[in-house]
């Protein structure tokens, strides 16, 4: 550690956000450009080199976090940015994307706020673009394997490029007309411009990953086709079957799933389209779903130009404490946050009725009605207690020109054919089944992250492609000197993981 007592004499620091006022009107990143580099060095110090650095428990991937902070602090870039790829393909995507359990985890944090570790990764990403220390790593020989990765979310392209370098031909098979899954047209851009992607998707071409777009594996190219003609297959198509909300009144016009609302507000940014034919311009929204696909939902009907935006949370509003029965060090838990979209509803106003920012917790939606041209104009709900029944004379109706359903996904899609045809073998909840080895119950089929592990975060999501990129290199070779860091069985740290692993399970 550069300084044995930063953590003691350097308050944390997070990297700036733009005014809510000025960032609203336009679609760039919320951070303020540049501010991050002056005090990430200082920031790096805080950390105190545990002798046993819980953050790599809380990390799936496993990421050597004392290692490159005390390699920034002493702006030793180059070092910093090796440290950091060693275990991470894509830290540009989770410095911006994951919501760090790795800082969860910080021994700091049992009595101080901890480590910025997620602004230090991001630092270490963007010094290393901006000085070229990212270039196209080709394998040196061929190994005259070839695998097809199906999807282009976080899971298939770190699948893809870890095998790629491995020696491997990979193509990678993506519906859309453009490569990158939910990042590319899930994400809002506020929250990671594309051109982080748009690099990383160049870096591999460079390397020898193929790339097909508008290619449906099921439609366009039959399942089995694809398995003759490639040496092994990889699943990696997320869990995009999303969750509904059986109410009365679901049939009327302008309730829309949060995944069909989205992407063409991503279409709007990426060019395609002048105007988002879903666009909350000038309409009370209502967004049902109190996480994170809920909050981008809610920054971009802001920037949209909504008339009035309410979040709903079936859950009570969390304390800004952790609770230490429930959700102890070093686990991660349940609290009060302010995204950067929260904020900004906050800050404008554009939910008079929430309890706080845009959201109105303990909220159930009973029903909805319309008008006789039978689209919506109102949400009616109602509180609930703990075990969410619900509560006498709390009734309430929310006016509501669009609604948008953020209720999270429960498995891979089944209406393209290709679990069908297959024969793929799926979990009580719908997810892809799998073996130790990530394999499927087809020969040369793996399944890796959501489709097989269900609905994740992006930094399981790459720790799953790396391991299902070692498992397959394995299938493929006999061994594989490709790191694993996690495997198929293996779940955030929680309460109930810790007990299971101190008895033994």
């Amino acid at each position: 550690m550069a300084d044995p007592k930063g953590f003691m004499t350097t308050p944390r620091q997070d990297w700036p956000r733009r005014p809510a006022g000025e960032r609203v009107r336009d679609w760039d990143e919320v951070y303020v450009p540049g501010a991050l580099l002056p005090i990430i060095s200082e920031q790096a110090d805080r950390c105190m080199d545990c002798g046993v650095p819980f953050c790599h428990e809380a990390c799936p991937l496993g990421n050597l976090i004392p290692e490159w902070n005390d390699l920034v602090s002493r702006e030793d870039w180059r070092a910093a940015s090796d440290r950091l790829h060693a275990t991470n393909n894509f830290p540009e995507f989770t410095g911006r994307l994951c919501p760090a359990p790795c800082e969860a985890g910080c021994v700091l944090a049992i009595n101080q706020p901890a480590v910025t570790i997620k602004n230090v990764e991001v630092a270490i990403a963007d010094r290393a673009w901006a000085d070229g220390l990212t270039p196209p790593r080709p394998p040196d020989r061929l190994s005259g394997r070839t695998v097809a990765v199906i999807g282009s979310g976080p899971t298939g392209l770190a699948a893809a490029q870890q095998l790629t370098r491995a020696g491997h031909t990979v193509a990678v098979y993506e519906k859309d007309d453009r490569i990158g899954g939910l990042m590319r047209y899930g994400i809002p851009e506020f929250k990671m411009e594309k051109r982080h992607l748009e690099r990383r998707i160049e870096q591999m071409r460079a390397e020898g990953t193929k790339f097909r777009t508008s290619t449906t594996i099921g439609r366009d190219v039959m399942a089995d086709d694809l398995r003759t003609r490639y040496d092994a297959v990889v699943i990696a198509t997320g869990a995009t079957e999303w969750r509904e909300l059986h109410v009365p009144g679901r049939e009327l016009t302008g309730i829309q799933q949060a995944m069909e609302y989205l992407p063409l507000a991503n279409r709007v940014c990426e060019g395609d389209l002048e105007r988002s034919p879903m666009s909350a311009a000038g309409k009370h929204v209502v967004i049902v779903g109190g996480g994170d696909t809920g909050a981008d939902c809610l920054g971009t009907t802001i920037r949209e130009g909504a008339a009035s935006v309410t979040q709903l949370d079936i859950y009570a509003q969390p304390g800004a404490e952790r609770d230490e029965d429930t959700d102890p060090w070093p686990t991660y838990p349940k609290i009060y946050r302010l995204s950067a979209a929260h904020e900004e509803a906050r800050d404008l106003g554009t939910a008079p009725a929430a309890d706080a920012d845009a959201r109105l917790f303990a909220a159930s939606t009973l029903r909805f009605t319309g008008d006789e041209s039978g689209h919506v104009r109102a949400l009616h709900l109602v509180e609930v207690d703990e075990k969410r029944r619900p509560m006498e004379g709390t009734a309430r109706v929310l006016p509501a020109d669009l609604v948008l359903l953020a209720l999270g996904f429960s498995g891979p899609d089944r209406d393209d054919g290709l679990i069908e045809q297959l024969g793929l073998a799926l979990e009580p909840r719908g997810t892809i089944a799998r073996d130790a080895d990530f394999g499927t119950n087809v020969p040369g089929v793996f399944a890796a992250g959501d489709a097989a592990r269900g609905q994740s975060l992006i930094v399981w999501a790459i720790a799953e492609g790396r391991a299902v990129a070692a498992a397959v290199d394995r299938a493929l070779t006999g061994s594989s000197r490709l790191p694993a860091p996690i495997g198929p069985y293996d779940r955030p740290m929680s309460v109930q993981t810790s007990v299971g692993k101190a008895r033994g399970r």
